[in-house]
């Protein structure tokens, strides 16, 4: 079995990763980009974030808690709403360990994120955008506040400031944020581009004490 021991390695093997099928619009859908996750997952392996229980909250199909658990002996609660995407997930992590080992554990949780409960060390994030839900990533913040200690999450680059001042309203703080040229592949059968590229951050948000 091979081991994860560096940030190519594990975009590698997140590249493998089955993306949705049929992408859900309502919910705004969309896979996280393999080498963007593995740069990100890196990023908190060195800052020493990744914690002993951890969070996916809205996995989608995997990609970010797999990632958490490549990377070491951790458990990784995979919340999500849509059946459909955990069963992708699940897939996805059988695929993994066929060729990888995968040392964390992964605990599938399908229900709405405002339900999740479990304290976390660590919560990562790539929650929708709000295009078709206003303050849908507003509602993944909260619950990321309220569950974790450590959270990196992505939103769009122009979000910066509302982050900052939401974070600061409950109680956490913006020390780092990573720029993203993020693609977004033509998953719906609106898009006319390819792949459309958007300025994407992760924030990286701490609780202060």
């Amino acid at each position: 079995m091979k081991e994860i021991n560096s940030k190519g390695a594990l975009a590698v093997a997140l590249s493998k990763l089955q993306a949705f099928t049929e992408p859900k619009v309502s919910i705004e859908q969309y896979p996280t980009d393999s080498e963007i996750a593995a740069g990100v997952l890196w990023q908190a392996k060195m800052k020493g974030d990744i914690g002993k229980v951890n969070a996916d909250l809205g996995c989608g199909t995997g990609i970010l808690g797999i990632g958490l658990a490549l990377l070491g002996k951790v458990r990784v609660y995979m919340v999500d709403s849509d059946e459909e995407a955990l069963e992708i997930t699940k897939k996805n992590m059988k695929k993994v360990q066929s060729e990888y080992k995968l040392p964390g554990e992964l605990v599938f949780v399908r229900q709405d994120i405002k339900d999740f409960k479990e304290k976390t060390d660590f919560v990562v994030e790539n929650p929708p955008f709000g295009v078709k839900n206003e303050h849908a990533d507003r509602e993944f913040l909260k619950k990321a506040f309220e569950v974790g200690r450590i959270v990196y999450s992505f939103h769009k680059s122009e979000s910066k400031a509302f982050i900052d001042k939401f974070s600061t309203e409950n109680g956490f703080r913006v020390t780092d944020a990573w720029d993203f040229d993020f693609p977004l592949k033509a998953t719906y059968g609106f898009h006319t581009k390819r792949i459309k590229r958007i300025r994407v951050s992760c924030f990286r948000l701490e609780k202060c004490h």
